[in-house]
């Protein structure tokens, strides 16, 4: 999704950092699906990021990168958000609008919004703010890293992936989140039953999605026939409103993970 409405699309792309503790710079070893804007945010969201961060921001041990989760820090939920509750977490927020919905009509499940595009998090805490969901955190990270290092074992009960950035051009598709190597760690942070909810308006990325995920034995189709209903949790945006004018077909996928190894 262009920016500024899909996380997935935002940074340099392997943005070097010193490795704790070394002082040496490091690369990532893979290719982030995600081109990080440097551009200045509005003195607005300079402010509300002031304001709003220290309550809404997870503070994270970077690895790396900044952009990147140190392996071994993982949070615990509970103590994060004062309570056991379901958990739902959105990879490539954008500005917020979906899950500052679904956080305000929601409160009884908590929400967890993995964006790098920081203007983006201001905006989602500033609409947080006024509609009072404080059932909502975020995290300025690459989302594998997230799922890989930041979240425990079958902590979440559901993970929202909402269009993608496509990567259309053919040299950079190796780019695209859905690929072989994204299920097995999808599969590790959904609970037995967990809900894995895919949206693209790219009809070949549709298509991978589903051949990614047919190979993928963590998880079965939650829908029948080529594709998903669309998602009534998930509220029309002006991104989707675009994709529909440009006559572009929105495609959901729907996913449930199957039961883990002697469970």
């Amino acid at each position: 999704m262009p920016q500024p409405e899909s996380a997935e699309t935002s940074a340099t792309p392997e943005h070097p950092a010193a490795a704790a503790g070394s002082g040496v710079p490091r690369f990532r070893e893979k290719p982030v699906s995600f081109v990080r804007r440097s551009g200045r945010m509005s003195d607005g969201q300079e402010r509300a990021w002031a304001d709003l961060a220290p309550r809404y921001v997870l503070p994270v041990q970077r690895d790396a990168a900044a952009t990147s989760i140190r392996p071994g820090t993982a949070i615990d939920p509970a103590a994060v958000y004062g309570r056991t509750a379901a958990l739902v977490v959105e990879i490539g927020s954008g500005q917020g609008h979906a899950i500052v919905h679904a956080a305000a009509s929601t409160p009884d499940t908590d929400f967890l919004a993995v964006e790098v595009f920081r203007a983006g998090l201001a905006r989602t805490m500033l609409d947080a703010d006024r509609a009072g969901a404080d059932n909502l955190r975020l995290v300025e990270a690459n989302a594998p890293e997230v799922l890989e290092h930041l979240l425990p074992e079958a902590s979440i009960d559901e993970l929202w992936i909402f269009f993608p950035d496509p990567w259309h051009k053919k040299k950079h598709t190796k780019r695209r989140l859905i690929a072989p190597e994204f299920p097995p760690i999808a599969a590790r942070v959904l609970r037995e039953g967990g809900v894995l909810r895919l949206a693209t308006d790219w009809e070949d990325y549709a298509l991978q999605m589903r051949e990614v995920m047919a190979g993928a034995a963590e998880f079965t189709p939650a829908f029948d026939g080529e594709w998903a209903p669309r998602f009534e949790g998930r509220i029309m945006t002006a991104f989707e409103r675009k994709g529909i004018a440009k006559g572009r077909e929105i495609r959901d996928l729907v996913y449930r993970r199957v039961a883990r190894p002697g469970a």
